[in-house]
């Protein structure tokens, strides 16, 4: 594809990206008109509609593209990293220590009687950031007495089965109510952060996708295989410590604030490689970073039941709508690349 052909299927997706967040933003139980959502975001004033859009409606909007974009992109990472189109994000079982550590949190602390004192706002982040770094530390740990990636990957995946055990048995000796609470919020939320927690996740999203960035040689190096990257002169060692840590970051940040978040990690890559023929992760990571916020502003106008006072859990969406869209363009290019 030409540089012409790149620059107009981003200035489309940028124009999708835009529409899409204004959209969101006056989207929900309470209609605000598209005009009243733009005068509000450039000069606030105190009304209802600009309360509504400042305290609630914006900061689930840019929840979405923080999650969609740090989500994407750990899965770009990951499926370059391992050459393996079916890798996702959490593949590493960092998701899965992240949904320990709350389950404890929620199903023990509640059922110990002291759930008013761990369910602060502040607490279940904090044992889901806590979860998702001992996985990772045991993860990197690991990693220095293996040299391929592939015992990295079923490791991550034996981690994941093993926490995910210890999850059900927590869940079958817990109460009902406390399952209803745990169950909440392992299908994932965009809406129940505010702008402390927002500036907190934007903190660690940016951290994590400069990373990224700056590995955008080694991501190229090792579609080709780790011999290959390390005749290319890459460190692929270091380089893969990086990208476990850049992906960690991203991942854990997101289910911190936002619970465990299906589907956009894994599909997003397919769908801009498909949009955009290329495997240069120069071009690819910024088009990842806009297509899966994009696809999560998208998903959280649908879960909203087209304005209704009741929200859909956002996993159920992501999996209903990109599945099948992922699906068609596959079944339409013949292919899946890595």
């Amino acid at each position: 594809m030409s540089e012409s052909g790149f620059w107009t299927r981003g200035l489309f997706l940028g124009f999708l990206f835009c529409l899409l967040l204004v959209t969101d933003v006056a989207w929900g139980s309470i209609s605000i008109p598209l005009g009243t959502v733009l005068s509000s975001l450039f000069s606030p004033e105190s009304s209802t509609f600009s309360d509504i859009i400042w305290q609630f409606r914006l900061p689930k909007a840019i929840t979405c593209i923080l999650a969609g974009s740090a989500l994407a992109t750990g899965g770009l990472m990951m499926q370059s990293l391992f050459r393996n189109p079916l890798a996702g994000p959490d593949v590493l079982g960092l998701s899965s220590g992240a949904s320990l550590a709350v389950a404890i949190v929620i199903l023990i602390g509640q059922t110990a009687g002291v759930g008013s004192v761990l369910m602060g706002n502040w607490s279940v982040a904090t044992a889901a950031s806590l979860g998702g770094s001992i996985v990772l530390l045991i993860v990197i740990f690991i990693s220095r007495f293996i040299k391929d990636n592939t015992s990295l990957l079923i490791i991550g995946l034996m981690i994941s089965a093993a926490t995910s055990s210890l999850v059900g048995i927590l869940q079958f000796l817990s109460k009902a109510e406390d399952l209803q609470i745990f169950l909440i919020w392992s299908l994932g939320s965009v809406g129940s952060t505010h702008w402390g927690e927002v500036q907190v996740l934007a903190i660690i999203t940016f951290i994590g996708l400069a990373i990224a960035f700056f590995l955008q040689k080694p991501l190229n190096a090792w579609l080709l295989g780790e011999n290959y990257a390390t005749n290319l002169g890459i460190n692929t060692s270091r380089s893969r410590f990086w990208i476990v840590i850049a992906t960690a970051l991203l991942t854990g940040g997101v289910t911190a604030f936002c619970g465990p978040i299906a589907f956009v990690g894994l599909a997003v890559p397919h769908l801009v490689r498909l949009f955009i023929p290329t495997t240069n992760h120069k071009i690819l990571l910024p088009f990842v970073m806009v297509t899966g916020a994009s696809l999560l502003l998208f998903c959280d106008m649908v879960s909203n039941l087209a304005g209704g006072a009741q929200v859909l859990p956002l996993n159920a969406i992501t999996s209903l709508i990109g599945a099948p869209l992922v699906i068609s363009m596959v079944i339409s290019n013949k292919q899946v690349r890595v």
